[in-house]
């Protein structure tokens, strides 16, 4: 299914209200004047409000996308959707894409 390309200025946050940053993006392809997000990197958590031990398991520190275009890549790396699927670590939560670019769909 079509979804709009994520890219460097895209809202991502964890589960838990902490905000997602990609540690790494595409430097060929840009959408929004910004750089595209491949899937071979993880994104770096920050201010995420799940408790740590003994009351949890979190907060959580990175997110690691295991679902992205089956069609689009940019150097040989699949592109991310605005609906791909991310595990956070060390929680096993997910991610919400809140925001993105509305003019670059791929699959």
């Amino acid at each position: 299914m079509p979804g709009y390309v994520l890219h460097m200025g895209a809202t991502v946050l964890c589960l838990h209200a902490g905000q997602a940053q990609p540690t790494m993006t595409s430097p060929r392809v840009k959408v929004g004047g910004q750089p595209a997000v491949t899937m071979g990197a993880p994104w770096s958590i920050a201010g995420c409000t799940f408790p740590p031990p003994p009351a949890a398991n979190g907060p959580c520190v990175i997110a690691n996308f295991v679902t992205s275009a089956l069609r689009v890549t940019s150097m040989g790396m699949p592109l991310l959707l605005q609906d791909s699927q991310a595990v956070c670590v060390p929680t096993g939560t997910g991610v919400n894409v809140v925001m993105t670019q509305f003019r670059v769909k791929a699959q």
